[in-house]
């Protein structure tokens, strides 16, 4: 069954972020994609369980929230971008206006419109920039597909979005912000927990990198007392 939507605007209340400096784990995700694919109205639906339709072309918003995942809180920061991708001659240039984005991240969201066949043919240029700037193919990437509401105005086939992220080695989800705030929640939820797991993973081998013990240095006594023995048996 679907949720009913909002039907009239109404103004967003402030997201709390969380302070900064807080002990306990951190986590830095990125969401992009071509422009009016949802990507403002994902983050805000999994910050605030509510959903708004319309936004005022995005600059680049930062949100920063304590979450609860799995019994602790982990202070996520998410870095909304701004919809001006496009595939075309200068699409280079735009993604390197992203770098800092990019670089800065540790898991990212590539999000298309199922409405909007454009918007899928973005995700492959995006997922390959990302690799560039993140050679281990730990850095976890996952491709959704938003407005699946839309059946009746879609342009992007499921099968189509499986395949890319089959061939691109990434998971791939089938979302409606509007209608599913649960599953819009499982996909940052995901992310999060991807992180964790890379970050406790890093921990474990600094950990074991530092108990490492020392080669013990040769017992020179011991040494002279073999000499010694060997020389003896020579003489008789």
């Amino acid at each position: 069954m679907r949720l009913p939507s909002m039907s009239q605007p109404f103004l967003l209340a402030p997201i709390a972020e969380c302070t900064p400096g807080l002990p306990g784990p951190q986590v830095r995700l990125a969401v992009l994609g071509a422009r009016g694919v949802g990507k403002s109205a994902m983050i805000v639906r999994f910050l605030t369980k509510r959903f708004i339709g319309d936004y005022e072309p995005n600059t680049g918003s930062l949100y920063s929230r304590l979450v609860r995942l799995e019994g602790d809180h982990v202070a996520v920061q998410i870095q909304d971008t701004p919809g001006c991708i496009q595939v075309q001659e200068d699409c280079v240039q735009v993604l390197d206006a992203l770098s800092w984005c990019v670089k800065w991240a540790e898991g990212f969201l590539l999000v298309y419109s199922i409405t909007d066949y454009s918007s899928y043919q973005v995700v492959r240029p995006l997922y390959q920039h990302i690799r560039k700037v993140h050679p281990d193919a730990r850095t976890p990437i996952i491709i959704v597909g938003n407005k699946a509401d839309l059946l009746h105005a879609r342009q992007v086939q499921a099968k189509e979005g499986l395949q890319l992220a089959n061939e691109l080695g990434s998971l791939f989800l089938e979302i409606s912000t509007s209608d599913d705030s649960q599953g819009v929640c499982d996909v940052f939820q995901y992310l999060c927990k991807e992180l964790s797991k890379l970050q406790h993973a890093g921990s474990s081998d600094r950990r074991r990198a530092s108990i490492i013990p020392r080669p013990k240095s040769p017992n020179m006594q011991d040494l002279k007392r073999r000499f010694k023995q060997a020389l003896s048996s020579k003489v008789k």
